[in-house]
């Protein structure tokens, strides 16, 4: 910090200029850049991107229409409803009209990468289903010291992010890893073992509707497609352990553990007879076929699994000792590649919290007095 310290105090001892981020940043609309299929395929060589969570929504073949980014011309895309935000670096394809690509302003005086930067700490979520860039989120005034601090803050902020890469990238190979060995433990020589129907093994039972207003300040979590964080007084199931299988929309066939108490909704939990199979297997040997499950998505509308094409579902069915033995195995794989408190999920967690604290140290300012 040493170096920041000297570059603040000779360039801008008394404080640093604010402004709003459309004095800043040039937008462009993705008209032209739009995916015309969504037929993507992994072999493909183009990414088609959201600036959502997902980010990477698959590959297209598309040769046209194809937004030239990279690493000396990068890229801010800016999703305009809900103000997510990705850097990008390399060329791509958009999904969405309301996303918007976002350039430093050619005599700006700002780095692209330090505005990238600042706009993380802008604490702001849209209250409507309305475009933000231009009446809200680009009159937001945000600090502009001189371009040689600006390049500092950017050379350290970047050094932490790409600390948190290489976690990362050892983490996913981790996962890799923790898959190959399960699928070798869950895989039996035919005729080792008995073979049932999803149906013969476990109860299935739906989960109920829930409105958003019944989903707050409650004692149990509401757990659907994927983890709400919202809560509910009325409990779906008690029982200590349930497996879930999310039912609809990107999420069908996602397979989850909980334990304790939950609320279901958009979903349905698997209770295998305690005789047959333990409910950690269950999850475990479900969790191995997820992709199958995902494609037994059928029906008009929102394509959903059902509940009778699961139970027809074919499994192997060891001996409870059997089950136990390979449980307590991936157990401990889960729980490395997983648990937050341990191994390499908690050092990315710590980095994490590091880069955040570093990053709102550095960009905070005094304001420049006219």
């Amino acid at each position: 910090m040493s170096r920041f310290n000297d570059l603040l105090h000779r360039f801008c001892p008394h404080g640093v200029r604010y402004q709003p981020l459309s004095d800043l940043l040039v937008y462009e609309q993705p008209g032209k850049y739009l995916v015309e299929s969504t037929a993507y395929d992994d072999s493909f060589s183009t990414p088609v991107l959201t600036a959502g969570q997902t980010f990477i929504l698959g590959y297209t073949d598309e040769l046209s229409g194809i937004y030239i980014a990279s690493r000396m011309n990068p890229v801010i895309i800016f999703d305009d409803f809900t103000t997510a935000f990705k850097w990008v670096d390399f060329p791509f394809k958009a999904k969405s009209s309301a996303m918007k690509m976002l350039r430093a302003k050619s005599g700006a005086g700002v780095d692209l990468r330090f505005a990238y930067f600042v706009m993380q700490t802008l604490a702001y979520q849209p209250q409507d289903h309305a475009r933000q860039w231009i009446g809200t989120y680009s009159q937001f005034r945000v600090p502009v010291p001189p371009l040689e601090v600006q390049r500092e803050i950017v050379r350290v902020l970047d050094s932490f992010t790409e600390l948190e890469a290489e976690l990362e990238a050892e983490l996913e190979a981790r996962r890799a890893q923790y898959a190959y060995y399960r699928d070798q433990l869950l895989s039996f020589p035919e005729g080792g073992v008995r073979w049932m129907s999803m149906g013969e093994i476990a109860e299935m039972r739906r989960g109920t509707a829930i409105t958003a207003r019944e989903a707050v300040e409650g004692l149990y979590r509401v757990v659907a497609n994927a983890p709400f964080s919202t809560y509910t007084n009325d409990s779906f199931n008690r029982d200590g352990e349930t497996v879930v299988i999310a039912r609809s929309g990107a999420y069908a066939g996602l397979v989850s553990f909980w334990e304790g108490p939950i609320f279901l909704t958009d979903a349905f939990s698997v209770h295998p007879g305690p005789n047959i199979m333990s409910p950690k297997f269950a999850y475990y040997l479900l969790q191995q076929h997820q992709d199958e499950l995902h494609r037994m998505k059928a029906g008009a509308g929102v394509p959903h699994v059902r509940v009778k094409d699961v139970e027809a579902y074919k499994v192997p069915v060891p001996d409870l000792s059997e089950q136990a033995q390979i449980v307590g195995i991936l157990d401990k794989f889960d729980a490395l590649v997983n648990d937050l408190s341990i191994g390499l999920p908690a050092e990315l967690v710590a980095r994490r919290k590091q880069y955040e604290y570093y990053r709102d140290r550095l960009l905070t300012f005094d304001e420049l007095v006219a």
